[in-house]
């Protein structure tokens, strides 16, 4: 089972500038931009030397097969300056209730590239380009000091929003893309992630 956990070394020091929606801006020297297809094995090379494991890699691999959770262009690289793939960040479609949104996980950055702001460049892009693409509430499981610099809070205490397993509150985290109130409810998650 693959947890829905929001990063591995994607904890960068240093915040970013929000970028533009157009999806593709230099960000304090990185480029993040959408994936194309050339990227996709160096998406899984950049999970695979993040996490150590296969695990997330497949989970990638997984979900990009999924019609029903693969969202076309919320699957976001970052560019280092000299050229390769350093970063890597994707939204999928999930469910509260009934009602949809997108699960931000997994995110990667490369172990040469951590602690340099690829990962905060990649994530913002990316939910800036969810934002413009009409998606109205995002979630994530991860590490609570990390994702409140884009304003992820807690799901459950601010939104009534409820995990589908027992996780620690202060690491399931929801985030409005739009201004409005997310629904309350329970959150689905794609089958890949092999979760209820």
């Amino acid at each position: 089972m693959s947890s829905p956990s929001g990063s591995s070394g994607a904890d960068d020091v240093g915040g970013m500038s929000d970028p533009v929606r157009s999806g593709s801006v230099r960000t304090g020297g990185w480029h993040p931009r959408p994936e194309t297809a050339a990227d996709i094995s160096a998406v899984r090379r950049v999970n695979l030397a993040a996490f150590g494991t296969a695990e997330e890699a497949d989970l990638v691999d997984a979900l990009r097969r999924d019609p029903a959770a693969w969202l076309p262009g919320l699957s976001f690289v970052a560019d280092a300056p000299d050229g390769p793939v350093a970063a890597h960040a994707l939204l999928t479609r999930c469910y509260v209730d009934d009602v949809p949104a997108v699960a931000l996980a997994p995110c990667a950055v490369a172990p040469e590239h951590q602690k340099s702001g690829a990962g905060s460049a990649v994530i913002r892009a990316l939910l800036e380009a969810a934002r413009a693409a009409g998606e109205r509430t995002a979630i994530v499981l991860g590490h609570p000091p990390y994702y409140p610099r884009f304003g992820f809070v807690p799901a459950t205490a601010r939104f009534g929003i409820l995990p589908p397993q027992p996780w620690p509150e202060e690491a399931f985290m929801a985030l409005s893309l739009d201004g409005s109130i997310p629904p309350r409810g329970t959150v689905r998650y794609p089958a890949a992630f092999g979760i209820g």
